[in-house]
């Protein structure tokens, strides 16, 4: 579906985004969204197909080669940090699809409507609840919801931006998470099953196992689909990871889709650049 504007980086509407959703769907296809931490990642995921690119604040630290859960950490301003790589690395090189911004939408120095209107104003096409509270548990979790710095700013972030006309894909994991989300207006929802396993950064063990994630995954659909029906489904995280992971859960649930970061973009400089510096290694005088 060609974009309104023209030039790159430029933004598609809410309406044009689900549309575009819709069509990869028509077509008999998963949707995949991908996240990208530098400009040269955006470009070649763009040019594998994806069909949504999102910026998290902790895809320069993965791509910096920390974990991920860095995101999550006071390392840094979230919210100015995912818009740095938008502006700067991102939105410029990226050609035709669309790019979602990453959004702490508990952050309290942050009047949310306004930093929605610069997040429009960029040129992105959606915004994303990362750093997400939905995956924090605990008494920790229990202090960030007493204080007002939990998961329903969040909620509120994406109310807010369903009234602006902007595109939202959200992390939830649980079913009330999907709930809340879907009274909030959410367009599409990615049921977080953990921290992804695997690679030189990546956890160990999955938080749950296949037959876990699949069944959690299934139950955050079930719940949100009681509050609507127009909604996208993806999956993330845990041990959904590969292509033949996404696979099995595509055939086991009604999930219609998968969210990679670390699975799509790090993995990726992992395994090819391990593998292409062997091969030069390799070389006789």
């Amino acid at each position: 579906m060609p974009n309104q504007w023209t030039g790159k980086g430029n933004p598609y509407t809410r309406a044009e985004v689900r549309a575009r959703l819709q069509a990869t769907l028509d077509s008999q296809k998963a949707i995949i969204a991908a996240g990208a931490g530098t400009g040269i990642s955006a470009k070649f995921i763009e040019k594998g197909g994806a069909d949504l690119i999102i910026i998290y604040n902790s895809g320069r630290f993965r791509m910096a080669g920390h974990g991920s859960t860095a995101g999550l950490m006071a390392y840094g301003d979230a919210n100015a940090v995912a818009m740095e790589i938008g502006e700067f690395e991102v939105l410029p090189v990226v050609e035709e699809i669309p790019v979602i911004c990453g959004v702490h939408g508990s952050d309290p120095r942050r009047r949310m409507w306004h930093h929605l209107l610069k997040v429009k104003d960029m040129g992105f096409s959606g915004i994303n609840n990362f750093p997400t509270h939905c995956i924090v548990d605990g008494h920790f979790r229990r202090v960030l919801e007493e204080t007002g710095m939990g998961f329903q700013k969040e909620v509120e972030m994406v109310r807010l931006a369903s009234k602006m006309e902007l595109f939202s894909i959200v992390y939830v994991a649980t079913p009330d998470d999907a709930r809340h989300m879907a009274e909030a207006g959410a367009d599409a929802i990615i049921a977080h099953v953990g921290t992804t396993v695997g690679g030189s950064i990546g956890v160990t063990d999955a938080s749950c196992s296949m037959d876990e994630a699949v069944e959690r995954t299934q139950q955050i659909i079930d719940a949100a689909k009681e509050v609507r029906s127009d909604i996208f489904f993806l999956a993330h995280g845990g041990p959904i990871n590969t292509p033949d992971d996404v696979r099995l859960v595509l055939e086991r649930t009604n999930v219609q889709g998968f969210v990679g970061a670390s699975s799509l973009e790090r993995m990726g400089v992992e395994e090819s650049l391990t593998e292409l510096t062997r091969k030069f290694k390799s070389l006789a005088r």
